[in-house]
């Protein structure tokens, strides 16, 4: 098991974060690496669950504030070990999201009497199905250890504080036909012709743009996939295009659907998934205060993330981490080392000011 100094500097640990291979459903020996160097820390109480570790101080403040981040990774694509060049760290991992768990692991190895309580979570299955994913087990059999005034995702975001997250749901769009020979295709019904009305409409689809918190979110709707076809001399009778909403966090999982009913109104329409908004929570106390210690400067998100977890908990949360996210998941993932620092620097202050 490789060993974590938790004291080294930010772009270091990072690096040994990065060199530990941590694809979703493999993420074991970074977990065992992450908890041996927690158990370290007297002032921490570890608690561990699979392979998602939390660590808590009890300090008795008068407000409790979580700090969370996924140890997976997609699989590698030639872009592992981690390597530094002209002020950049490269690697699978260096933005989405590990400089971002480094920066949490430093903070809870170094910070042992934070002005406000801390529960630092770092969890597995983020990349895959919501089946796997840690702090959604978390919230669903242990949401104790979840409990708190506000919490920071240390998902990229350029370095900068992004509110909520939009909403997402897939659906199935299908029609149905009558097949025939080709050669006979007036004796039949073309399922995949019928799909036109509904690619008219999502070519003409205007998104909607909503303004919550003085943030203002940009709805989508695509579709990612088509299928259909029996073979190159029938015709089809069966058709399906699969659609892609994003939804701006002030709608419901429910408003959600019904607004895709009322655009594909008159064909079959199926859910296959689908995840919740998260609202800004910017107006919370403890939101605020932590907005203007880092900057002042918050943009929505525009897709989603775990944030939803804490929200559907009650607990107001922000997205606050190193990297560009447009890297995340490419060959060339990378972060910046001044994100690294400024993070680490800004968190530190605000915890312990």
């Amino acid at each position: 098991m490789p060993a974590l100094d938790l004291t080294a500097d930010i772009v270091s640990l990072t690096a040994a974060l990065v060199d530990i291979p941590s694809e979703s459903l493999d993420e074991q020996v970074i977990a065992d690496a992450v908890e041996a160097a927690l158990r370290e820390l007297p002032h921490l109480e570890v608690v561990r669950d699979g392979h998602t570790i939390v660590a808590r101080t009890s300090l008795g403040r008068p407000e409790r504030i979580v700090i969370a981040g996924h140890l997976d990774t997609v699989p590698a694509n030639g872009n592992l070990p981690s390597r530094l060049e002209g002020g950049v760290l490269h690697g699978l991992g260096t933005c989405d999201m590990k400089g971002g768990v480094a920066i949490a692991l430093q903070m809870a190895a170094t910070v042992p009497e934070p002005v406000r309580d801390v529960t630092y979570v770092f969890y597995d299955g983020e990349e895959i199905a919501a089946e796997f994913n840690g702090l959604g087990r978390l919230a669903r059999e242990r949401p104790e250890l979840l409990a708190g005034d506000f919490a920071i995702l240390m998902e990229p975001s350029n370095a900068g504080v992004e509110a909520g997250c939009q909403g997402t749901m897939r659906a199935d769009i299908r029609t149905t036909g009558e097949r025939a020979h080709t050669a006979r295709a007036w004796m039949g019904s073309n399922a995949i012709h019928a799909l036109a009305p509904v690619l008219d409409g999502l070519n003409a689809y205007v998104p909607r743009m909503v303004e919550i918190d003085g943030l203002t979110y940009r709805e989508g709707l695509n579709a990612v996939a088509i299928r259909g076809g029996v073979s190159g001399n029938v015709v089809p009778d069966e058709a399906v295009v699969t659609v892609n909403y994003r939804f701006a966090p002030d709608r419901s999982e429910e408003q959600a659907h019904q607004h895709l009913q009322e655009t594909f109104e008159g064909f079959g329409l199926t859910i296959t998934d689908s995840a919740p908004g998260a609202l800004p929570g910017l107006s919370h106390p403890a939101a605020a205060a932590f907005v203007e210690a880092v900057g002042g400067e918050v943009n929505p998100k525009f897709g989603w993330t775990d944030v939803a977890q804490f929200t559907l908990l009650g607990v107001p949360a922000v997205n606050y981490g190193p990297g560009d996210p447009t890297f995340a998941h490419k060959a060339d993932e990378h972060v910046p080392v001044e994100h690294l620092h400024r993070v680490r620097d800004r968190l530190e202050k605000w915890l312990t000011t």
